[in-house]
């Protein structure tokens, strides 16, 4: 459910009979009070607020012109386009769409039937080892990379089929950056994010080079020209961990802009119509927040999915090694255990950076009008800060997958306890195999003696 333009308009225009953004203001008339106040920077104040009443958020040249958050962070949607996982474009000016027709899409198409025919030559290789192997340790270095090969094969599922609601979710960041310089007379600003990304990009890259390279330095069976078929898998991984970082590192700063503006705003003139002003742009930023899990569900669903299957064998594989050959660590348990530390961290990274979203979005506001002296303030702005402080109950600050899970550091945690239950199962199975054999080996051993004998 997205806060159309004209609702938001509405919503300030109407509040406690109040029309202080929507009024036209003739600021060649001298006035000399503005709600019963001499005080020039006030007067001055309300005439901007005027001026900036006829901004229009879904004019697309004055969202263009305010998307800071888009400009900063075009970079990393230019490489999702390169990947053929995303093929959105700015289409026009303030509006990111996406067309399963248009040139991007044509391109993620061509790209992706390329890279799925090297995916399969190399899948076909893989499937045979494993069906070849006999070892238990090959046997899981063999499900592992199989695995691995997964990601490829929902692209068109999470990357295409969602890409209407990221389009759609990305547009909303421009009408919110223009509300929010309508609402407080400045623009929004994003420090260092162009730069971040920039080395993220760099470092997504890098990383699947460095992981690949190193698994199949470590793990026998695993050429080098089995990697070709993997690099755009782990970038895209790595990618979508620094993706979601971004966009909950959007929402961050935001919040803590927002939260600034109305402490700096409430210190120079606490009133219902300018308090009613941020709680209509508050639950735009709320709204924000919301989307994000649901324009993504899909794609981080599977996200998680992956990384759950990929940890529990790695970690099982590896105790596996030291049951059968002790504490001493070989390549291939060391091959695990990178494996096992990789996933973990992009699972860390996607837990963390929402619950860190989560808990600004509504803190420095709550703080702010928890701190206004109700005594000083008259009636309408106490039933103001009462709305105000109601709407942040009744709209929690979460990040929810389209209600399938709430992403914060309870999912890392309930993932732990998850994981930790099925390698209990999976090691007694281990452990009861171990005891049937042993039976077995005494009494051929026993035998093999009785004949020497």
């Amino acid at each position: 459910m997205v806060i159309k333009d004209s609702e938001f308009d509405d919503s300030l225009n109407f509040a406690l009979l109040r029309g202080d953004m929507g009024s036209n203001w003739d600021t060649g008339k001298d006035e000399r009070v503005v709600n019963g106040t001499l005080n020039p920077e006030i007067i001055q104040r309300a005439k901007d607020r005027a001026a900036r009443a006829q901004l229009n958020s879904a004019d697309g040249d004055t969202c263009e012109l305010h998307d800071q958050f888009y400009r900063d962070h075009k970079l990393l949607l230019v490489l999702f386009r390169a990947l053929a996982v995303m093929p959105i474009l700015r289409s026009s000016p303030g509006r990111i769409t996406f067309d399963w027709r248009s040139w991007a899409s044509i391109y993620a198409y061509c790209f992706y039937v390329v890279s799925t025919a090297v995916v399969l030559v190399v899948g076909y290789e893989r499937v045979k080892i494993l069906q070849d192997t006999k070892k238990f340790d090959e046997y899981i270095y063999g499900i592992l990379f199989v695995i691995f090969l997964v990601p490829h094969f929902w692209i068109p599922f999470v990357g295409w089929g969602v890409a209407k609601h990221v389009a759609v979710y990305k547009t909303m960041w421009g009408a919110f950056q223009v509300r929010y310089y309508r609402v407080t007379g400045t623009n929004m600003q994003f420090p260092h994010l162009k730069l971040l990304i920039i080395m993220m990009s760099i470092g997504c890259l890098v990383c699947a080079i460095v992981f690949l390279m190193s698994l199949s330095y470590l793990l026998e069976g695993f050429t080098l020209w089995h990697t070709s078929a993997y690099y755009h898998i782990m970038t895209m991984l790595n990618m979508n961990s620094a993706l979601w970082y971004i966009n909950c590192r959007g929402i961050r700063v935001a919040s803590s802009s927002l939260s600034d503006r109305f402490r700096k705003d409430v210190a120079i003139e606490c009133t219902a119509a300018m308090i009613s002003q941020y709680r209509f742009l508050w639950l735009n930023l709320s709204e924000l927040l919301q989307a994000l899990g649901n324009a993504y569900a899909r794609t981080y669903s599977t996200y998680c999915l992956f990384m759950f299957a990929n940890i529990t064998i790695a970690i099982y594989g590896a105790l596996s090694e030291v049951i059968d050959h002790g504490f001493g660590f070989s390549f291939k348990e060391i091959g695990l255990i990178v494996d096992t530390v990789y996933c973990s961290t992009l699972l860390f990274i996607f837990c963390d950076c929402s619950h860190r979203a989560t808990l600004q979005v509504a803190q420095g506001v709550q703080d702010t009008l928890l701190g206004i002296n109700l005594m000083t303030v008259d009636h309408p702005t106490q039933k103001e800060i009462d709305l105000f402080i109601q709407a942040i109950e009744m709209n929690p600050a979460i990040v929810s997958l389209k209600g399938y899970a709430e992403v914060n550091r309870e999912l890392l945690t309930a993932s732990i306890g998850t994981i930790a239950i099925y390698l209990i199962v999976l090691l007694q199975f281990k452990l009861s195999l171990i005891s049937q054999q042993l039976p077995i080996e005494l009494i051929e051993s026993v035998k093999q003696g009785q004949k020497r004998a």
